[in-house]
């Protein structure tokens, strides 16, 4: 009897373990939405300028999804600068155990040991979720200082290596994987994460143009110890797609292209990347074709000065309509309190978030030289989107046969974008769209 409790004991945490191990997809079971700082502000954004993003969000966009408040790229330096990095003599914040904390004169909330923990009860007490960007590796500071790992004997020095460091910002050095005391690393840097209320974490140098599959696994292994639910992203990209299934079982985002900004010929070649992602997007594992540039950017950014995008637009509803009948996930990068009435309305269209949060069977339908099409299915109704493109410089229709989307007989077709009914259609339906431009349309 004992030794079949012992068996059944056995199976039974074995079962747990199994759960654990790949319930982190259920964390994101849609797209995640929010707001990221570094199209704003690159390396230098402050605690007040966080707090102004989340009061717009909670107070304008929350009750449509929108939830993520992301702290982007070297929070932990105090005189950082825009328009690239500064690498020269930058002021590092870093605890006894090697792990980087946030610069006090950027975040004056963190004094005292506090680190994100004040701006994270902040952001959760208005209902949002609090993330951060940091860098694959270990500090190179930490590593110079020999500072021990917690928990181990060891010290930062027992577990880097300067190969593959990372190429365009020199703060960190690899972790070995397999080496004593570099998975206690991790350990202990989300152990302290997960502490302060942390529910997202974007990491950075991870995907390409290496793909450093153990280390992702070592991320993955320090998060699910510490039972909190922490979304998973992992940049830049594009991630190999050779390392697609592995992606997906390990992280609940990662991006399809580089860093992506205000201009339509990266936005064109978005139709090509997502035709070529589209079968490894699964519940809670979500290709990112990253930031969404829109509304007021550049403030103190990498790239660029303070402008409203640069996107017309019809261009804005190009990318907006693509992101979410691909089902990418959304973290708008404008400065939300320069919203203006036109860039919110493209936050709030409940039609067209239906889209993004809950359809299914997603699929590009054709793709040319200037024409392309999307189409989707409305669960449970027998319902239809279809989204269509003119990626020509000159207003053209775009013509499509609605027995692709399996409709025989007349359909009453919405157009989300503007909430209007348009009518019944049969057989052909050709809509006029302007130059890269889009339509979105819901048929039943």
């Amino acid at each position: 009897m004992k030794k079949l409790l012992v068996v059944l004991l056995i199976a039974c945490n074995a079962a747990v373990y199994a759960q654990s191990s790949t319930n982190f997809h259920d964390w994101a079971a849609t797209p995640p939405m929010g707001w990221n700082s570094w199209d704003c502000y690159g390396p230098t954004v402050t605690e007040a300028e966080v707090k102004a993003n989340a009061d717009y969000m909670a107070k304008n966009l929350k009750k449509y999804g929108w939830e993520y408040v992301v702290v982007d790229i070297r929070w932990y330096v105090g005189n950082d600068k825009s328009h690239g990095y500064n690498e020269k003599d930058p002021q590092y914040n870093i605890d006894e155990y090697g792990r980087f904390q946030p610069a006090v004169n950027r975040f004056p909330s963190a004094a005292g040991g506090k680190g994100f923990k004040p701006l994270a009860d902040y952001l959760h007490s208005k209902g949002l979720k609090f993330g951060i960007h940091i860098m694959r590796g270990i500090p190179v500071i930490a590593v110079q200082r020999k500072l021990p790992i917690k928990g181990t004997q060891l010290t930062a020095q027992d577990i880097y290596s300067d190969k593959d460091q990372c190429l365009w910002l020199h703060d960190m050095y690899t972790v070995v994987p397999g080496k004593a005391g570099a998975q206690e690393y991790y350990n202990a840097l989300f152990e302290m994460y997960a502490s302060w209320g942390l529910d997202f974490v974007k990491v950075d140098d991870l995907s390409a143009p290496i793909y450093f599959a153990e280390e992702i696994e070592m991320i993955r292994k320090a998060i699910d110890r510490t039972g909190r639910k922490i979304v998973l992203s992992t940049s830049p990209g594009e991630t190999p797609i050779a390392h697609a299934e592995h992606v997906q079982q390990h992280a609940n985002m990662w991006r399809t292209v580089n860093d992506f900004w205000d201009s339509w010929e990266p936005l064109k070649e978005h139709f090509e990347v997502f035709e070529r992602w589209n079968k490894w997007r699964a519940a809670g594992a979500w290709p990112d074709g990253d930031m969404l540039p829109l509304g007021r950017i550049g403030i103190r950014a990498e790239r660029g000065n303070p402008r409203m995008t640069k996107f017309t637009r019809p261009e804005q509803y190009t990318l907006m309509t693509l992101w979410c009948i691909f089902r990418s996930p959304l973290m708008f990068g404008g400065n939300l309190p320069d919203n203006d009435a036109f860039t919110t309305s493209l936050l709030t269209n409940k039609g067209v978030l239906a889209v993004l949060n809950h359809s299914t069977n997603n699929r590009q339908l054709f793709n040319d030289a200037d024409k392309a099409a999307w189409i989707a299915e409305e669960p449970g109704t027998g319902a239809r989107y279809l989204a269509v493109f003119n990626k020509a410089d000159q207003e053209a229709p775009v013509s499509v046969n609605l027995e692709q989307l399996g409709i025989t007989g007349p359909g009453a077709i919405t157009d989300l974008w503007s909430g209007k009914a348009m009518g019944k259609f049969s057989g052909v339906f050709t809509p006029t769209i302007q130059p890269h431009g889009a339509g979105l349309y819901k048929i039943k």
